[in-house]
């Protein structure tokens, strides 16, 4: 129930967290196509984490694409962390579990179901520091037919996704900073 490595399965995860277990599997039988994305974040895993919660609100991928035009809030939104079983997530998923300050888990909602198969994601936030930690996308299908073209796709979307989620993140985090600016160097990654 491994993740491939190399694009388009994997993308800025390390060896450990491409072999982690995460409960996104449990969800999709084998043989499914398994994906897994991952950034640094110059921010605080608890702040990171409520912003992965704004998911059940905006995709933050590519709004033109992904959010019919409207961009994805900047700002958080309130009770987007009140998170309960059946909550919709990420657009074509809804709330499966979640392990507050740490993962939010999503399945297929019936539509999406109906046109791929099970599937199921997971969203985690691992600290790296007092100030640093790493968001990590995890995507499960069945689909194993459309698998490389869906791999593809979902690398560029989730790619623009999570370095969206980890620079509002870091503005929350560090709100003098100025726009544009580079954020501050995460701690070094335990093993690396």
């Amino acid at each position: 129930m491994t993740v491939r490595r190399g694009l388009p399965w994997s993308w800025g995860a390390t060896d450990a967290e491409i072999d982690a277990h995460y409960p996104c599997a449990d969800l999709v039988p084998d043989p499914a196509a398994r994906m897994i994305r991952a950034v640094d974040v110059a921010a605080p895993a608890d702040v990171t984490f409520r912003w992965v919660c704004q998911l059940t609100r905006a995709p933050y991928s590519y709004d033109l694409v992904d959010n019919l035009g409207r961009r994805s809030p900047r700002t958080l939104t309130p009770g987007a962390d009140t998170l309960a079983p059946g909550t919709p997530f990420v657009m074509i998923f809804e709330v499966a579990a979640v392990e507050r300050g740490r993962e939010i888990t999503g399945v297929g909602r019936p539509g999406p179901v109906r046109r791929f198969g099970p599937m199921a994601c997971t969203y985690r936030v691992v600290p790296a520091g007092p100030a640093a930690c790493r968001l990590i996308g995890r995507l499960d299908l069945t689909a194993s037919r459309l698998g490389t073209l869906i791999a593809w796709g979902d690398l560029v979307m989730m790619r623009k996704q999570l370095r969206t989620l980890a620079a509002c993140a870091e503005r929350t985090a560090h709100p003098l900073r100025p726009e544009g600016s580079p954020p501050e160097p995460p701690a070094a990654r335990p093993g690396s």
